[in-house]
């Protein structure tokens, strides 16, 4: 039970909202339309959750190769810096979690039928266009979970891959699955559910400024300074509301009221934020972030829906 105490420790369970989010928020635009494929929905759900997972072991594994997770980390406490699971141990854990990832992906792909198309004579037409882009972009989400780690969440470029893989990829992957297109409104959610979930990020990235600049790792708080990340998050917040806001010129008014809510919740943790400024009291900050991220996805998915 211990062990299985610590693998539930390491899975992050309070960055699975990131995940999650996204897929809410696109299966809902999906209702809007009348396209909702729930079949699909779950698999794209337990897709997303399983990659995150992944990626948080190769996030675990890879800091403490490095030695980052090292006695002045603040963040809370990694499994295989603790000892709690070995890094043998850990690799086989990632490769269990992208197999069942890649598994979901193609029971996802299979029950969306947006590669096959029948026509009057009940014939079959192969989109082989559709498959192979759909194989990409499942084959790019494993790619960029070990180069995050290990290259990019090094010199400065975390941010755009959240806002593509928490934001772009998931809600129009999400939708394009469901309906064999994309639409304004899609690209919107994209955006929104982006901006919104890179905010977990900017904290991360915030909290640790200090320690981030004396191990060479390049983020932008670390670079530009805590004022920046201060300001990056509570514009995120702001941006990402503005973009669902944009979806009552598209026919749901209501995506401009209801994530106002979220607006409140998400000052409230940005003021407590900036009056912590910095150490591991942070990290009480973190789970209202997860919880801000995933209450703007269903007040923007009931938004859609009503």
């Amino acid at each position: 039970m211990q062990s299985l105490k610590y693998w539930f420790l390491a899975a992050r369970p309070k960055t699975l909202s990131a995940a999650v989010a996204p897929v809410v928020v696109a299966t809902a635009l999906c209702w809007r339309d009348g396209t909702v494929r729930w079949s699909v929905a779950v698999w794209c759900a337990l897709f997303a959750a399983l990659m995150q997972i992944a990626a948080n072991f190769i996030n675990d594994l890879i800091d403490f190769q490095r030695g980052t997770d090292g006695e002045e980390r603040l963040g809370p406490e990694r499994a295989c810096a603790q000892g709690w699971i070995s890094p043998a141990a850990m690799r086989r854990g990632i490769v269990l979690c992208l197999l069942l990832a890649a598994a979901a992906g193609m029971a996802m792909l299979y029950a969306s039928n947006v590669w096959v198309e029948v026509d009057a004579e009940c014939s079959f037409m192969v989109h082989w266009e559709r498959v192979i882009a759909l194989f990409a972009v499942g084959l790019a989400c494993i790619v960029f979970a070990f180069l995050y780690t290990t290259l990019l969440s090094y010199c400065g470029l975390g941010d755009l891959l959240v806002w593509l893989f928490f934001g772009f990829v998931p809600v129009l992957g999400t939708y394009y699955v469901q309906t064999a297109t994309l639409t304004p409104e899609a690209w919107l959610l994209g955006a929104a559910v982006g901006l919104v979930t890179d905010t977990l990020l900017v904290l991360n990235n915030y909290r640790d400024r200090d320690t981030d600049r004396r191990s060479g790792k390049r983020t932008l708080v670390a670079l530009l300074g805590a004022r920046f990340g201060s300001g990056f998050y509570l514009v995120q917040g702001i941006a990402g509301y503005l973009c669902a806001a944009a979806l009552a010129g598209y026919g749901s008014p209501w995506c401009a009221l209801l994530p106002i809510i979220y607006i409140g919740m998400h000052m409230k943790t940005w003021r407590d934020m900036v009056h912590i400024n910095h150490g591991r009291a942070l990290n009480r900050i973190l789970g209202k972030t997860a919880r801000n991220i995933l209450m703007f996805g269903l007040l923007v998915a009931l938004s859609l829906l009503l």
